[in-house]
């Protein structure tokens, strides 16, 4: 019954050694000039100029959640449209209440100004 998994390890230990033959080939091949620039820690491309527990404002973190919101109303569109024939008409209404309250909730939002990054 083993048998039956070799090709699995094989394919494992196939992209286990790909992988440490490329990066080796990497290391031998590229050069390596460390200077303090490169090394320096940095945050979207500049240097960090205060403490890192400043406060952030507070519309990053708005901008954050609503990307989520809608992004996860993406995810759940893909799965009801796969099974929708098989749901019929009551998913169908279920899915546009659904929709309905998500398109209020970005209206809300929007005529908040929410959306507006000044």
């Amino acid at each position: 019954m083993l048998e039956q998994y070799f090709p699995i390890l094989v394919f494992i230990a196939f992209g286990i050694g790909l992988g440490g033959l490329l990066l080796g080939i990497g290391r031998i091949v590229s050069p390596d000039r460390p200077d303090p620039e490169k090394l320096s820690p940095y945050e979207c491309g500049f240097e960090a100029f205060e403490d890192a527990r400043m406060k952030f404002d507070v519309r990053y973190y708005l901008v954050a959640i609503l990307f989520i919101l809608f992004d996860l109303e993406i995810a759940f569109l893909f799965p009801w449209a796969v099974v929708l024939p098989q749901i019929g008409l009551f998913g169908f209404g279920a899915m546009m209440v659904f929709l309905l309250i998500l398109v209020v909730g970005f209206i809300y939002e929007w005529k908040k100004g929410a959306l507006e990054w000044d």
